[in-house]
């Protein structure tokens, strides 16, 4: 039995969760080092383990989430990348679906595809949609794509061949000779290998998010892995996958893109094993809040996702504004409201939050890490919501009157609003947009927010949660012990997780259940071949199968679970149509319903569950004014530890904790349950 550390890098704090052998749990929070992620790790890990009196030879297991994909796309920061495609196919990422997120704004700027024009190379070949070879590959032409990539210098290429999904062998060649022209040094990426499934503009643009960012990636666990070997750590290191399970850190480098909501998916995977009620769950941190939705305990997962947006999400309504990634993501809906969010006026006089960040460095202005600009934590802090002293126990000391100067020379004074109002207005605009990112995973799902309890964590989640629970008619809040450290413990809940996927474009009514069977079989022998690589015996493994199904002649699928044994058809149609109902609002029993797409997943049991999480409460300093509108004004609010909920409370309440800060407005009381989480409920509702 050994120690085992999950790490949580956010755009402001590093969190760090050990557990002991026994299960208990300790708790840690630095800020991060975006200059180099893997010294504020080092720091954070050394840490941790020498308040326990463990040793770094008593680690057996690192479980990261890391939010370096995601940033890396969003900045543009990613790897030198070229692309090579079928001729006739160099604009695929340009073209798009011919979908914009905005219908009526003729003046919409598309982002600029992650490969310029000049590095989108056609090769001659082509398939036909049966796999079968109509034009032969010419391989003069892959090589002068090779010469071409030399001369600019590419760290990654991206391979998306027509048609490559029914038969791999072309895509296999190019890599090959780009490989013997361009040297090791250069990462190769084949859509083949990512996603061998239909869709032209999809498995391109996944493709090459793939490619964009593997020499980053590459490179940052590189650094991550010679500083926790410095420290004399030399443990197995796990990554948090978009869908809600681990990978090893090598196959993590092979296939980045599914690292790209690593981060987020953390904090539901935690929500999933500790909510007792269906919930939305609101993780916000130093840059964006997320969402998500866990139903009767389990997690929703979608395969069409895109990021970029502005607004990360996976929606049939809103779709085109960013970059496609048909991968298993988690259900998640993402802006740009952080802590860390900047606050602007624009040239209209409107008041923006975000969604550009000052990050960890320089951080918010009462920071006093050199911030200039005005920032979302500065307005909770003019509100009297956050301690003037310190927060994170004490671990940072707060610059107060440098904030509320940011606040009122650059929100106060252009809006002609005094400081306490112009602050207020920074957090209902600020939560007007994570209304937005609720509703794209509820509303826009079929789903009514009010039926949900919102379970709210992160650094700053539990501080606005009332705030957007009132916006959307809510009556119910929970925050969890420890919340701002909550997807760091999360990570202790994931398992090793592999999934598999593979073209089966047929209506189930042409085909005999057999042959769908078959395939089935011949991709869990694939799936457990590759356990089994990892050293994972097949014994230890649980498979689960599903089947991408639609209406004939839909543009989207709903991934449906396949029951064990042979097929059932009827079973799996009329699952399907349960599903699109719950959806949409209907379902077609008359329409055919066809398969796309056949996915195995592979996942491992739980070594170990995490004790429950051990709240760390700050000490209670009385009361302090806290402003709650113009109605309400600024009054004096008690300020109390967790613990001094063991009775119900009436708001306002301001609860400090060593990691976060909740807010309890007036209109709302605030208790502990069984669980030891804050309970925040409406009085009126």
């Amino acid at each position: 039995m050994s120690y085992s550390i999950a790490v949580d890098i956010g755009g402001t704090f590093t969190d760090i969760v050990l557990m002991a052998p026994s299960g208990a749990i300790a708790t840690f929070k630095t800020l991060t080092t975006p200059n180099d992620f893997g010294r504020g790790i080092a720091t954070g890990v050394k840490s941790v383990l020498e308040g326990q009196g463990a040793r770094a030879s008593d680690v057996g297991r690192v479980i990261h989430a890391t939010t370096v994909a995601t940033n890396a796309i969003l900045e543009h920061k990613g790897a030198h990348t070229g692309l090579v495609t079928t001729e006739g196919f160099r604009d695929v990422l340009e073209m798009r679906r011919l979908r914009i997120p905005e219908m009526y704004a003729l003046n919409y700027q598309r982002p600029d595809p992650l490969v310029p024009r000049r590095l989108r190379l056609e090769v001659i070949e082509r398939l036909a949609a049966d796999g079968s070879v109509r034009v032969p590959l010419d391989e003069a032409s892959v090589r002068r794509a090779a010469e071409r990539f030399a001369a600019e210098r590419v760290d990654a290429v991206a391979v998306s061949l027509l048609h490559a999904y029914a038969n791999p062998a072309h895509e296999q060649r190019v890599a090959a000779i780009l490989r013997e022209a361009l040297g090791a040094g250069v990462f190769i990426s084949c859509s083949a290998d990512i996603l061998p499934v239909i869709r032209e503009y999809e498995r391109t643009s996944t493709t090459v998010i793939n490619a964009f960012l593997g020499p980053t990636l590459a490179r940052y666990f590189d650094s991550l892995k010679r500083h926790l070997a410095a420290m004399g750590i030399d443990a197995p290191i796990h990554v948090m996958k978009s869908d809600g399970g681990v990978m090893t850190i090598g196959a993590a480098a092979e296939r980045p893109a599914y690292l790209v909501e690593s981060g987020p998916a953390a904090g539901v995977i935690g929500a999933a094993a500790g909510a007792t009620e269906d919930v939305i769950t609101f993780d916000m941190g130093g840059t964006t809040a997320k969402v998500s939705v866990v139903e009767r305990g389990k997690v929703q997962h979608t395969g069409d996702y895109e990021v970029g947006a502005g607004i990360n999400l996976s929606s049939k309504l809103v779709m085109g504004g960013g970059y496609a990634l048909k991968l298993p993501v988690i259900d998640i809906s993402e802006v740009g409201a952080g802590g860390g969010s900047l606050v602007s006026i624009d040239a209209g006089g409107l008041l923006r939050v975000g969604p550009q960040s000052a990050g960890a460095m320089p951080g918010p202005v009462c920071y006093d890490q050199g911030g200039t600009q005005a920032t979302f934590t500065d307005a909770a802090l003019v509100l009297g919501y956050l301690n003037a002293q310190s927060i994170a126990g004490g671990g940072l000391r707060l610059a107060a009157e440098k904030g509320r100067s940011a606040i009122a020379e650059q929100v106060a004074k252009p809006l002609r609003k005094s400081d306490l109002e112009a602050a207020y207005g920074v957090l209902q605009v600020a939560a007007s947009t994570m209304v937005r990112a609720v509703k794209a995973v509820t509303t826009y799902r079929g789903r009514d927010p009010r039926d949900f309890a919102l379970y709210a964590f992160g650094g700053n989640g539990p501080l606005v949660a009332a705030i957007v629970a009132d916006l959307l008619e809510m009556k119910r809040v929970l925050v969890p012990p420890n919340p701002g450290v909550f997807s760091a413990y999360g990570l202790l809940h994931a398992r090793v997780e592999h999934e598999i996927i593979s073209a089966f474009l047929l209506r189930l009514r042409t085909i005999p259940p057999r042959k769908m069977g078959e395939r089935l079989e011949a991709l869990e022998r694939e799936i457990l071949d590759r356990m089994a690589a990892e050293g994972h015996p097949a014994q230890r493994v649980e498979l689960s199968r599903f089947a991408d199904l639609r209406y004939a002649g839909q543009a989207h699928e709903i991934t449906t679970p396949i029951a064990a044994g042979e097929p059932d058809f009827s079973r799996l149609a009329r699952d399907f149509g349960d599903e699109h109902e719950r959806t949409y609002g209907h379902q077609a029993q008359a329409e055919e319903v066809e398969c796309v797409a056949l996915r195995v997943v592979a996942r491992l049991p739980v070594e170990r569950r995490p004790g429950n999480i051990t709240a760390r409460g700050a000490s209670p300093s009385g009361k302090r004014d806290a402003y709650f509108g113009p109605r309400q004004g600024s009054t004096p609010t008690s300020v109390v530890s967790r613990a001094e909920l063991a009775a119900p409370r009436h708001g306002p309440l301001i609860v400090e904790e060593y990691d976060s800060t909740c807010v309890v407005p007036p209109g709302w009381s605030a208790a502990l349950d069984a669980q030891g989480n804050v309970v925040l409920s409406h009085e009126k509702r």
